[in-house]
């Protein structure tokens, strides 16, 4: 079956090399939210219309083996981003002890997802603030709620699949590549870049 990777013992990154891919993160954040050029009040009414002050952002990157899923989460007017996933803790064993059996897991960022360079898929949804409060206090209480990983049945697609339903979009099959997943998930919501959660 299909698995995320877990980051190698000789993976962890210094305080610099953390906060060089926290600016590239930055900048990427930056860039996934600017458009075109359009006279100012055009700018304005698209963003009413069509986006959200916060986002989910769907994402997929490489790895050591079959990539990762994952998100980024925040609010658009700022910089810093907030990371979730689902990985092995610890080292290749621990990744290899997870496709037989259940293994302990990490929820945070892991190495490569602030990298721009390592993404390979990338979906983002915009939400108005009560349903950002919502969904993120959702995915506070999912990283709370998920102390094991397993390749087979508990594992990074699932994971974000967990989100995206808990926010009302369709969800495609989990046992799939991170990348592909991703871009499923694109597929089957049409693109859509709002949503609105429904009441209590």
């Amino acid at each position: 079956m299909l698995s995320c990777t877990t980051p190698s013992a000789s993976a962890h990154e210094t305080d610099k090399q953390t906060d060089r891919r926290v600016a590239d993160a930055n900048a990427l954040a930056t860039t996934d939210t600017a458009s075109r050029p359009q006279p100012q009040s055009a700018r304005r009414s698209v963003a009413r219309a069509e986006k959200g002050p916060y986002y989910v952002d769907f994402r997929a990157r490489t790895a050591a083996s079959w990539g990762h899923a994952f998100v980024w989460y925040g609010k658009t007017s700022e910089k810093a981003v907030e990371v979730a996933g689902l990985t092995p803790a610890g080292d290749t064993l621990a990744y290899v002890l997870g496709h037989i059996t259940f293994v302990p897991s990490e929820t945070g960022a892991s190495y490569g997802d602030l990298d721009p360079e390592y993404l390979t898929a990338s979906y983002r949804v915009y939400l108005n603030e009560a349903d950002a409060k919502r969904v993120f206090a959702y995915i506070k209480e999912l990283q709370a709620s998920s102390p094991v990983w397993n390749a087979e049945t508990i594992n990074c697609t699932g994971f974000i699949g967990d989100i995206a339903e808990f926010m009302g979009l369709k969800v495609p099959h989990r046992w799939q590549r991170p990348e592909n997943f991703v871009n499923s998930l694109k597929e089957i919501n049409g693109g859509r870049q709002m949503v609105r959660l429904s009441a209590k």
